[in-house]
């Protein structure tokens, strides 16, 4: 049976706004939630953003069943040492609740303005690798340990990204806007799970299509095919499509995330699907 996580950046919105859909998702059936972890928001750098550590910690204490994750942290915000002890702690708290996701860096500006360096995309997957070796070493010498391993997703599409995935994680992510690499890629990730990361504009029931349509293209036109409009019953096939090629998990992120999309999502589309 497939893993329905919540994808919900935590931008523009109040904690207690965050908050609340995190809880609207659990109450809903949503196995998850991930949020994202930047220093600025992409593409609206004037918009808030909050800190993905402590605002998953906030949630963890706001919730009894979520997993609670990121998509994904980026590896050069933390010396690899306290994310360990971060890692611990959280999962910790949460009672075991806590996946640990992780990427080199995808904006390089972001990297370069605030201090972490002008790293090469071939020198940020370097030290990505030193940080999972270095993981292992540091939760076997620090103590407390982990109760139970902590479960580890990675993203990327390049032969060294998935050699690490292959390697080190339980779990890999495919963004939407790549679905058609999907066939081609995934007898490359070994053992590992595909999740797949979806933005959905939902036509819920009794709303204006052509508003929802043109309210999502508008605000998320870059994501071109990672995109997708749709009623219940057309997203159920769509993610049964996906369910058929191996993806276990699926990361819904709403163009409209509000409470009432999240709580109709979950009642039309995974309690049917």
């Amino acid at each position: 049976m497939a893993q329905w996580y919540l994808f919900l950046p935590q931008v523009r919105l109040g904690v207690d706004e965050l908050t609340l859909r995190a809880c609207t998702a659990e109450a809903s059936g949503f196995d998850g939630v991930a949020l994202l972890d930047h220093l600025r928001t992409p593409m609206a750098p004037a918009s808030p953003v909050w800190e993905a550590m402590t605002l998953a910690t906030w949630i963890a204490a706001k919730t009894q069943r979520l997993q609670i994750g990121h998509l994904v942290l980026c590896d050069a915000f933390r010396h690899s040492s306290v994310l360990a002890k971060q890692a611990v702690t959280l999962a910790e708290v949460s009672g075991g609740r806590f996946d640990l996701g992780l990427g080199s860096g995808s904006m390089p500006d972001e990297l370069a303005d605030f201090g972490f360096g002008t790293a090469t995309g071939r020198e940020r997957v370097a030290a990505l690798q030193r940080t999972l070796e270095d993981l292992s070493r540091y939760w076997a010498d620090q103590v407390p340990a982990p109760r139970e391993p902590i479960p580890l997703l990675l993203g990327g599409r390049g032969p060294r990204m998935l050699e690490l995935v292959r390697r080190h994680a339980d779990w890999w992510n495919l963004p939407a806007t790549h679905l058609d690499d999907l066939p081609r890629l995934m007898p490359q990730i070994g053992d590992a799970r595909a999740s797949v990361q979806q933005m959905v504009g939902f036509i819920g029931a009794g709303a204006d299509a052509e508003a929802v349509i043109g309210k999502s293209r508008r605000r998320y036109a870059q994501l071109g095919s990672g995109l997708i409009c749709a009623r219940a019953d057309e997203l159920i096939d769509h993610f049964g499509r996906l369910g058929s090629q191996g993806v276990q998990r699926f990361y819904v992120w709403f163009s409209d995330p509000s409470p009432e999309t999240i709580a109709e999502f979950a009642e039309t589309v995974i309690a049917r699907s």
